[in-house]
């Protein structure tokens, strides 16, 4: 049986609510809102029953109107992975890495082009309900991203594999774009350039490291490899959801050729690939003792591809695997 996290459950039932529906009829349900404190996740086919009962019950448009309310906490490690991006697009990047590592599967596969980037949501509706959900992700999408940017950037068109319902208010007001439907996939599509886009926290932590830097030489004075190597591994570690970044991308951040990083890591007895592997082992460890995440997501926060090759390296690291090493604590 499939499951759906209880965030987003909740998330639509709380909507609802706003809506006029009563908490009567959600503690009626076979997973009631009163138990959801206790609950991590619910079966998915209750989460698309419900998509479907309260579509019928509130009008054409409230699966986009949930997505429209979405926050970046509710989508737990993989939006708390999104916080860290450098940029735009690197958010489907890292939701393609996920969903590929957690459930073998891939949502998100994006087909960049010039002047425009087509974002396709991989999920084929076997029911009404998960053609609603689809709805919410790609309504959910454009919050999303203003979020990351701290700006007003829309979509330039959205299209839908279903057919239109009898009132499209809901959608023109969250996409604000040309919407269709009857279409060969569900996508929504942004300028190449948006997507390109510096994410807000990006810009204000490698503005202000290169602020600092500037200040610094400009006073004649150069900056301690002590210093660069522990930036380093700050961008490192944001980087990892996104895969074992390259010296390139790390040195390109930081200003500096990979030639220049490389010797300034020497001069504080570290090579980028030490640095690395700290980074990796030092958030395993952290994860497996102060939260509940699976492996899995722990891996994937790690920069692993596979679970295997993470309780391999942990092995390397510590004598012990993962479990064993939580099992302990």
């Amino acid at each position: 049986m499939k499951y759906t996290a209880v965030s987003l459950y909740r998330k639509m039932m709380d909507c609802a609510l706003k809506e006029g529906m009563d908490m009567a009829y959600f503690n009626s349900l076979k997973t009631p809102y009163k138990d959801l404190n206790s609950l991590k996740a619910v079966p998915a086919e209750e989460f698309f029953e419900l998509h479907e009962r309260l579509d019928d019950m509130l009008g054409p448009g409230f699966s986009v109107r949930v997505g429209q309310q979405m926050k970046i906490e509710d989508y737990g490690v993989l939006g708390l992975s999104w916080r860290t991006c450098s940029y735009v697009g690197e958010i489907f990047e890292r939701s393609e890495r996920y969903f590929k590592m957690l459930s073998n599967t891939y949502v998100f596969k994006v087909e960049k082009g010039n002047p425009f980037s087509v974002i396709h949501l991989l999920r084929e509706p076997h029911r009404r309900g998960l053609e609603l959900s689809n709805e919410a992700t790609l309504s959910a999408t454009v919050v999303v991203l203003r979020a990351m940017t701290e700006s007003n950037i829309s979509p330039v068109q959205v299209s839908f594999k279903h057919s239109a319902p009898s009132d499209i208010s809901s959608y023109e007001s969250a996409f604000n774009c040309p919407i269709h439907f009857n279409q060969q996939d569900y996508s929504i599509t942004y300028t190449t350039a948006d997507l390109e886009m510096r994410t807000a926290k990006a810009d204000e932590s490698i503005n202000h490291f290169l602020v600092q830097r500037v200040e610094e030489e400009t006073k004649g004075m150069e900056i301690s490899a002590n210093r660069i190597a522990r930036d380093c591994e700050n961008l490192i570690i944001d980087a990892l959801p996104s895969g074992i970044p390259s010296i390139h991308h790390i040195a390109g951040l930081m200003g500096m050729s990979n030639r220049t990083l490389a010797r300034r890591l020497a001069e504080n007895g570290v090579s980028f690939r030490d640095l690395i592997q700290k980074a990796q082992e030092s958030i395993a460890i952290d994860l497996l003792k102060n939260t509940s995440r699976s492996i899995a997501e722990i891996a994937f926060e790690t920069g692993f591809s596979e679970q295997s090759a993470f309780n391999r390296a942990f092995r390397r690291w510590t004598d012990q695997t993962p479990i064993e090493f939580r099992n302990q604590q």
